[in-house]
């Protein structure tokens, strides 16, 4: 069939504006792969854009960037992939979205091999916070071994990918969440937990190296105080006020705002702390890719641990 399933939407609006569409599979351009989807996550960024088309302007289009398959095609000078291969990765971010479908087209050097060990649902729920919290903590914060590390809202999809990594540099952690998720944090390495809703974190943790804001607004500004001179504060919220680089320098500390961006040798990194037990996402549910509004229903409410999840078969 030359026609595939997919979840799009017409107009901006709340999850009921996405529907399950047909549309012509996409064939691969030189340098790109046409994956059979077996499973993409579901994430804040997803519902984000289908409320207000962000990055994307005004619709139709079909979102999604994290996308584990198998390999159906490859174009022109291709030589990483075969068909058959079991890949996984995540879309160019922002522009390259659209795996919330049965396949997808993506640039061959935005793809690893699958780890063996792990399954399609497993596998698509990572790339995206994966490449997040990598690209924030080893690539820009320089994280080694010892260094203290603060993470907010470290029970969310990037928090808890973000702890590992983290651990598996040999950081300190003290991850943030409500009270009822601590024992959860525990489970992947925080060594101090400390609850949002009842303690000021500002005034808890001191001598911080590394802060991972995940939240933005006045709480990224306020977490600097945490952070030892030449300490450093990493948003994944790219956009925002002045204050945030003018309080750093006040305060003799770095701040950096970021967005993730797809990349091969970040994602054969997160393959092997995969394949060496370190990394493993906590999938909070899987949905059929019919039942993608219920996805971002539940995700909207941002009570959920880990990550939601689309699969299509």
């Amino acid at each position: 069939m030359n026609t595939m399933r997919a979840i799009s939407q017409d107009v901006l609006g709340g999850p009921e504006v996405l529907k399950e569409v047909r549309l012509e599979r996409p064939a691969p351009r030189p340098n790109e792969v046409l994956v059979r989807v077996r499973a993409a996550g579901v994430n804040p960024t997803d519902w984000k854009h289908r409320a207000t088309g962000g990055f994307l302007g005004r619709p139709p289009f079909v979102l999604g960037w994290d996308v584990s398959g198998t390999v159906e095609e490859t174009g022109i000078g291709v030589a990483a992939f075969a068909p058959g291969d079991e890949v996984f990765g995540m879309l160019p971010y922002p522009f390259g979205h659209g795996s919330h479908a049965e396949y997808v087209v993506a640039p061959a050097r935005a793809l690893t091999h699958k780890p063996a060990g792990i399954d399609h649902a497993q596998a698509g729920a990572l790339p995206l916070v994966s490449l997040t919290a990598w690209q924030a903590l080893v690539e820009t914060a320089e994280l080694a071994p010892g260094r203290r590390v603060l993470v907010h809202a470290a029970a969310g999809g990037v928090g808890h990918v973000a702890v590992q990594i983290a651990k598996a540099r040999g950081a300190y952690v003290i991850g943030t969440a409500s009270a009822g998720k601590h024992d959860f944090l525990r489970g992947i390495g925080v060594d101090e937990a400390l609850d949002y809703r009842g303690t000021d974190v500002t005034e808890a943790v001191r001598d911080a190296d590394v802060v991972l804001d995940t939240l933005g607004g006045d709480n990224a500004v306020r977490s600097l105080r945490v952070l030892r001179p030449g300490g450093i504060l990493v948003s994944i919220l790219p956009v925002g006020s002045r204050e945030l680089y003018d309080e750093a320098a006040r305060l003799g500390v770095r701040a950096v705002r970021m967005l993730v961006d797809a990349d091969r040798a970040g994602m054969r990194a997160i393959a092997a702390l995969v394949t060496e037990g370190r990394l493993r996402a906590t999938i909070a549910e899987t949905f059929p890719l019919a039942e993608a509004a219920r996805a971002h229903e539940l995700g909207e409410t941002g009570r959920t641990t880990g990550k939601l999840v689309l699969v299509t078969a």
